[in-house]
């Protein structure tokens, strides 16, 4: 698609594009415990890549000698980045949710591409989340952590968007890197106000913020304030001024804006990345409709900010806003059914058109854009998509201790498709079929849960319409369950920690083990059935053998493609098939 944009931002979109069609492209969703149905605070994150084998990690606590060194290596790619200072005290981590009910995902939005590498640092976005996990009690915490490594060590990945909680909080942290030449990262982190919901995806969200006044707001030079029950509000201290003396800003300090300066939004950043926030926030406000046009890409540019001062800097003008107040209260299943979406009830649903095939399938294999005579399209970029290699709904629970409290429910594979299993945050032990090592992206193996869910839903896209309702049925059965089971669970757990925390721990890691295991097996028959019934294009129907009878063939239904595409089809043939005896 042709776009008249500057050189900078053709270098973003370049990036944008490349690491779209490379398939790093996450989703994360936020709701606070005053916006939540039941008082938890809960983030929700689609681990999207097309390379990205879906397991469960998993880091034990530990006590280190002072002056350990620990070697890192960049999540994506495996590869030995340097070795950093390890911590006297870390904790247990199981996927992105520690035992202290912290959890963390991530969106990586890219951003401007003059910053995007820094060859001399050793951490990068993958590491530093599992790092401030293994290292943060709380949410606060966290940032400190995560900020304070890129300083020391510096930031070797691009632009990343943070989702940051806890039990009690739920924070955006937003970081790129300084570029080649200078070490460490400009950021902003905000605080998500309670009974408030947020989202990202790929495009920074953080626009204007509070500057410091000591209070809500804070810098980097006093990170100690940031225990402050009042701050709600952190940056860098150089966040504005490095943006200046690149000649990224100019202006007023208050008109400032951390995403439209460090990752201008433009069509790609709307209809890819802001649509599936879009989403979210219709599924729970009433009004959302206001800005269809802009998530759809058509991005403003007016000649004033909202403030009345002059859009200097050429800022997007239409934009939506870091976070909505929701009408009702967010219930765990709904969180869930957030991460499913393929856009269904708008006219971006990409199973109403031809693309969708005879069985409506709201999936388009990549890439993500295309041509035809030398014009550019798009495919639509979903919440819910087939690449994704883990999803999960981290929920905390400040009223339980924090052993019992974080629940990570966790699933491989596409969202819609796969299972949200209970893994209790202080679980110590992972389920076999989801550990690391147990096959990989092209290593096969019988016993692993992301092979069976792969097989399962990619069958289901052969005729999406048919066999999608009958695994969306055995995936309600056994979310419903697991939530069913959570307070009888909470229950045991919390007698025995009253007496012995180490029994509740052993106790809670052996039902997350179990209901893992569950689901697999579950899974593996699911597929059986699934294909049993649903091969070479017909329908089969199990009978009961009659009375007299050895055996009986299972009933047969052919119901072929269905008469909207057999339309389509002699539109294009005509009567290439016509039966002449009719």
């Amino acid at each position: 698609m042709k776009k008249n944009i500057s050189t900078p931002l053709l270098a973003f979109v370049l990036s944008f594009l490349l690491l779209a069609g490379n398939g790093y492209a996450c989703t994360n969703y936020l709701v606070t415990k005053g916006a939540s149905a039941d008082g938890s605070v809960m983030i929700s994150y689609n681990a999207d890549s097309h390379v990205l084998y879906g397991a469960l990690y998993h880091w034990p606590a530990g006590i280190w000698p002072k002056g350990t060194m620990m070697d890192v290596y960049e999540w994506d790619t495996g590869k030995y980045l340097g070795k950093i200072e390890q911590a006297h005290q870390t904790y247990n981590v199981i996927g992105n949710m520690n035992e202290h009910q912290v959890a963390i995902g991530e969106t990586t939005y890219g951003g401007l591409a003059s910053l995007q590498h820094q060859p001399s640092a050793i951490v990068d976005y993958g590491s530093l989340i599992y790092l401030a996990l293994q290292r943060s009690r709380n949410a606060r915490e966290a940032i400190k952590v995560m900020t304070g490594l890129v300083a020391k060590y510096g930031y070797y990945s691009e632009g990343e968007s943070f989702s940051i909680s806890d039990k009690n909080e739920a924070w955006i942290l937003e970081m790129i890197g300084k570029g080649e030449k200078e070490k460490g990262a400009v950021w902003v982190a905000r605080r998500i106000p309670d009974g408030y919901v947020s989202g990202h995806a790929n495009q920074a969200r953080i626009t204007t913020f509070p500057l410091a006044n000591g209070k809500t707001s804070i810098t980097s030079k006093d990170m100690d304030k940031i225990f402050n029950k009042d701050v709600s509000t952190v940056y860098a201290a150089d966040v504005i001024s490095f943006a200046r003396k690149k000649g990224f800003y100019k202006g007023k300090d208050a008109d400032f804006s951390f995403s439209d300066t460090y990752d201008p939004v433009n069509f790609e950043g709307a209809r890819f990345c802001e649509l599936r926030v879009w989403t979210m926030f219709n599924d729970v406000k009433s009004g959302m409709n206001k800005y269809w046009d802009y998530a759809k890409g058509d991005v403003q540019h007016g000649k004033k900010l909202a403030n009345g001062d002059k859009n200097v800097n050429g800022y997007a003008t239409n934009r939506m806003p870091l976070w909505v107040k929701p009408d009702k209260k967010v219930t765990l299943q709904e969180m869930m059914h957030f991460m499913r979406n393929h856009f269904e009830g708008t006219e971006l649903d990409m199973s109403k058109d031809v693309g969708a095939g005879p069985f409506h399938c709201p999936y388009r294999w990549r890439p993500l854009t295309w041509k035809v005579n030398g014009t550019e399209y798009i495919n639509e970029r979903a919440t819910a998509t087939q690449q994704t290699g883990f999803t999960f709904v981290a929920q905390s629970r400040n009223w339980l201790p924090d052993a019992i409290g974080g629940i990570n429910w966790w699933g491989v594979d596409d969202a819609s498709g796969t299972v949200y299993m209970p893994i209790y945050s202080c679980t110590t032990r992972v389920p076999e079929n989801f550990k690391v090592g147990n096959g990989s992206m092209m290593e096969w193996s019988d016993s692993s849960g992301f092979w069976i869910f792969n097989q399962v839903e990619n069958f289901a896209y052969t005729a999406w319409d048919r066999i999608h309702p009958d695994i969306v049925k055995v995936q309600t059965e056994l979310e419903n369950q697991f939530i069913a089971f959570t307070p009888a669970v909470d229950a045991g757990a919390e007698a025995l920690y009253k007496t012995d925390p180490k029994e509740a721990v052993a106790y809670l890691t052996q039902y997350s083990n179990s209901m893992a295991s569950k689901t697999f097996k579950t899974w593996k028959n699911l597929y059986h059935y699934l294909f049993m019934k649903y091969m070479d294009g017909n329908i089969k129907f199990k009978r009961t053998v009659p009375k007299g009878y050895k055996y009986v063939n299972p009933k047969l239904e052919q119901p072929g493609y269905g008469q909207e595409w057999y339309k389509l089809i002699i539109g294009q043939t005509g009567n290439k098939f016509k039966d002449l005896n009719d």
